[in-house]
């Protein structure tokens, strides 16, 4: 399949982002929205605690080269769905790695359009598992609910879809380059799409809260699932692509 974006290589490779954290830049996907199938370029994150045992958000597709990786770094023992969109994968990682726990924002068993074990709903404040190593927020809204974290080692906020920073030199085609553009989701302004800000409009008072609370922790950098991360001024990439909420 040709690519839609030119790939952040090397794939399904563990990659450093700061003390005990890794980003895996996974396969693309096509997501269906508004009968269209829009192409995607998808990340995972994972983290390591003190007792090596690792936090995984987001899994991409299980590869072999990828699976020896994660298994050289530590013990998967928590799967993250951080959002009522990003899932698809979590079951095969569950299957892989039978004694991690799977950790789901509310609502997600029932819209899941296939079937995922959650062994505990992700709330408002981080529990007991990773209390100390990570804090987290939950974002609730119309067309997504979103759980978000802050890694404290690394001073790494974790986002989803809250942003989205697709690189326009990366994108081949230029009628999906115009749209992320025109949808505003596109480099150096990436931020949630606009019809995914609206889609908050019953909850901003919630949104903006969680985005307090977000600077308020005051990351050093943040990794996001769609397009180019932020390794400096995350603070200030905050007030920017939050500000049609703050």
């Amino acid at each position: 399949m040709t690519e839609s974006y030119a790939p952040y290589l090397p794939l399904n490779r563990l990659k450093p982002f700061g003390p005990d954290i890794w980003i895996v830049d996974g396969p693309e996907i096509e997501f269906g929205y508004l009968g269209m199938k829009l192409p995607f370029p998808t990340r995972m994150t994972v983290v390591r605690f003190p007792d090596r045992t690792l936090w995984v958000h987001s899994p991409t597709k299980p590869e072999d080269g990828l699976l020896d990786e994660i298994r050289g770094l530590g013990a998967v023992r928590h799967l993250i769905a951080p959002n009522t969109i990003h899932y698809w994968w979590v079951p095969d990682w569950a299957d892989l790695f039978p004694e991690a726990q799977v950790w789901a924002v509310p609502g997600l068993e029932k819209s899941a359009k296939r079937q995922v074990r959650v062994d505990h709903v992700l709330g408002e404040t981080a529990p007991d598992a990773w209390d100390g190593h990570i804090e987290q927020v939950l974002v609730p809204g119309d067309l997504i609910t979103e759980a978000d974290f802050f890694h404290h080692a690394s001073r790494t906020l974790v986002l989803t879809d809250l942003i989205e920073n697709f690189e326009p030199e990366r994108v081949r085609s230029k009628l999906y380059r115009w749209l992320l553009k025109t949808f505003g989701a596109a480099d150096p302004d990436g931020k949630a799409p606009y019809d995914m800000q609206l889609s908050f409009l019953r909850y901003r008072k919630e949104v903006r809260k969680a985005v307090e609370q977000m600077i308020a922790w005051a990351p050093e950098q943040i990794v996001i699932a769609h397009g180019r991360c932020y390794d400096m001024d995350a603070v200030k990439e905050l007030r920017r692509a939050f500000r049609w909420v703050l």
